[in-house]
């Protein structure tokens, strides 16, 4: 497009010519002009429009931010749930098998001075990832160490089974109704010497040939005659634990013979000093006699734990 000029000596328009030079010098003003337009355009607009690739990377920083949160949520409830696990270990299970608690300072598992992080430093959040690392490795160390507790209280579990099952709790006789129940434990007249005498057991009248039953797991340590008590058996069951029959009139076992509750041992019978067919009962611990009624659990209510009481406080002695 052609310019003019006006000439005011002439009073007409002349024609301006232009050259190379001066068309570079105007392309690169206006090109310069426009390109500062669009940057400084940019810049004064940018923050109220996200581009595709922000707008991406915003959707991605909420999904992440949701997947911490539910994490640290799960994190939590895991954290409570050993926290429980580690009261009931301690105040509960470990109580009723008489086992020391875990000390507090084995549950705490960080390591002091040992960075065993320093990958963290390549991630664009490294304190975050550190948090979510340490949790993580504390939970899986504290369930590891919950796991070997409860291992070992299951082997407290099954020795403190076999316990229960050796020590003596239920009756040596079928006396269900209490029928059989005669002289029991303590101070009594003797039948036949008419003295005051201490009455280590409880004795069961019986015919004979009543069937005579092993009171809990045990071995056979004794059997043959003692003074007094005719034909006899002793059984050991450990843990301080031993049982005598007495005045028995057969043996259903041997010297050395390993036996379970509820097992028949003999057979009732008149050996002995005795004023009639009876069983002579006696429960030692440690080598001291016990009362057998407390070792009838399997066998006895509590109303039938008071009636036998009752009969076994009022019953004559039959050796």
């Amino acid at each position: 497009m052609a310019k003019y000029k006006y000439n005011p000596d002439r009073l007409s328009y002349d024609k301006v010519k232009t050259n190379v030079r001066y068309t570079v010098v105007k392309t690169f003003t206006y090109l310069t002009a426009s390109i500062a337009l669009i940057i400084l355009s940019y810049m004064a607009f940018s923050p109220f429009f996200d581009t595709p690739q922000e707008r991406a990377l915003t959707r991605e920083l909420n999904q992440m931010s949701s997947h911490y949160q539910n994490l640290n949520r799960k994190m939590d409830q895991l954290e409570a749930v050993l926290m429980d696990m580690q009261q009931r270990d301690d105040n509960i299970y470990r109580m009723i098998f008489e086992s020391e608690p875990v000390p507090k300072a084995v549950w705490r598992t960080e390591k002091a001075g040992i960075d065993r992080y320093d990958e963290r430093e390549s991630y664009s959040n490294p304190d975050l990832m550190l948090e979510v690392h340490q949790r993580l490795d504390k939970l899986v160390e504290q369930t590891r160490m919950r796991s070997a507790s409860y291992d070992e209280l299951l082997d407290l579990t099954k020795k403190m089974e076999q316990s229960l099952r050796s020590r003596p709790a239920i009756q040596p006789i079928d006396n269900r109704d209490l029928s059989h129940t005669a002289a029991g434990f303590g101070e009594r007249i003797h039948p036949i010497f008419g003295t005051k005498l201490f009455h280590k057991g409880i004795d069961f009248t019986a015919p004979i040939g009543t069937k005579v039953y092993a009171t809990g797991d045990g071995t056979v340590v004794q059997k043959g005659v003692m003074t007094g008590f005719g034909d006899c058996l002793t059984i050991d069951h450990g843990n301080g634990y031993r049982t005598l029959y007495a005045h028995l009139d057969t043996y259903a076992v041997k010297e050395g013979n390993k036996v379970k509750r509820g097992q028949v041992i003999g057979t009732v019978g008149n050996t002995g000093v005795s004023i009639g067919p009876h069983l002579h009962y006696e429960v030692h611990k440690n080598g001291k006699p016990m009362n057998p009624i407390n070792y009838f659990l399997i066998d006895l209510t509590p109303e039938q734990y008071a009636m036998m009481q009752d009969l076994a406080n009022a019953g004559k002695s039959f050796d």
